[in-house]
């Protein structure tokens, strides 16, 4: 059984590192075009936060801020961004002469929520609002490839509770390609999470003794400019969280993942719309063959440290009594 090689993700963080110096000069090829804010943005706000789904970019979450704030602490700098489903299966191929970027080349495949590198968006199949939950389902794009929808579904299920979102994603694949080799296991990221780079101070437990309210960490932050992101291998309490100085903002919990990517492109203290950013991603190992169907759940937590460290507590201990 072959493995991912840990060079395309070296690979990605540099080529992220590129995109990140020249993304004010890239051109927007949007698929759908914005008419009324209606139909392109789903909102729910529950009085203590808001919530936004773009509708033009595969439902993604694109928005979160406090209810009382006009203030946005996603990053969506670009397609690559955002709160978003991505996935990777098969083993790097070069397919410039069929429209792949040279800067993306040899890459897996590596379907995403949003949209590709030069920006056509993944195409809405269905949308609903039930109360607090917002449901979504596209058609992604592939990253590498110019204008590429993959051969698969994603839909995503999100849900606004208190401070919190509880999101359920699920990929369902029916891939016809005959080029990518199937049984890889390769490094999923469950979710890529984009805060903006203001929320600079990183926060995670990684001792022996999770779930006792043992003293955090709070490591240095890489930046991704050195070559790739931090890479943690054993968190332990299986969330990590991006703060300011106040330590406030937000968290990521997975009750499936104690290996998490996180740092900072480009520079401290930008917003939403800014080329720098903070990244948060819990990982883990899956193969994903070419009919498959793969789910999972992650939280995102919103409050101050002691309020996320609380709260995910609270869901690991649901999640022992679910047992």
């Amino acid at each position: 059984m072959e493995h991912c090689s840990n060079q395309y993700w070296m690979k990605k963080g540099m080529q992220i590192f590129f995109v990140l110096l020249t993304s004010l000069f890239l051109k927007v090829n949007g698929q759908t075009s914005i008419t009324k804010l209606k139909d392109t943005i789903a909102v729910i706000d529950n009085g203590v936060l808001t919530l936004k789904l773009d509708l033009t970019r595969g439902g993604a979450i694109s928005y979160l801020s406090l209810s009382n704030s006009t203030r946005n602490i996603v990053n969506i700098s670009d397609e690559g961004r955002y709160i978003q489903q991505s996935y990777y299966a098969g083993k790097g191929l070069n397919r410039q002469a069929e429209g792949q970027a040279k800067q993306w080349s040899p890459w897996p495949w590596n379907p995403i929520q949003v949209g590709d590198y030069n920006r056509h968006r993944a195409k809405i199949l269905d949308f609903k609002k039930n109360g607090n939950q917002l449901y979504v389902k596209c058609t992604p794009m592939l990253w590498d490839m110019d204008n590429q929808p993959a051969e698969a579904e994603m839909e995503q299920w999100t849900t606004l509770e208190g401070s919190i979102l509880k999101v359920h994603n699920k990929l369902t694949c029916h891939r016809t390609d005959k080029i990518y080799v199937d049984s890889i296991l390769c490094d999923q990221e469950l979710p890529a999470v984009y805060p903006i780079s203001a929320l600079k101070n990183l926060f995670a437990y990684t001792g022996k003794i999770p779930f006792t309210n043992d003293q955090l960490e709070n490591p240095t932050v890489v930046n991704l400019s050195s070559g790739f992101w931090g890479i943690y291998p054993s968190v332990s309490e299986h969330w990590m969280a991006f703060v300011d100085d106040n330590h406030w903002g937000m968290g990521i919990y997975n009750a499936n993942c104690e290996r998490f990517l996180a740092g900072l492109a480009g520079k401290i203290n930008g917003e939403s719309s800014s080329s720098s950013t903070s990244y948060i991603a819990p990982t883990k190992k899956a193969m994903l063959t070419k009919n498959c169907i793969y789910e999972y759940d992650y939280t995102v937590i919103i409050g101050n440290l002691d309020e996320i460290r609380s709260t995910v507590y609270k869901l690991h201990l649901a999640n022992a009594e679910k047992k």
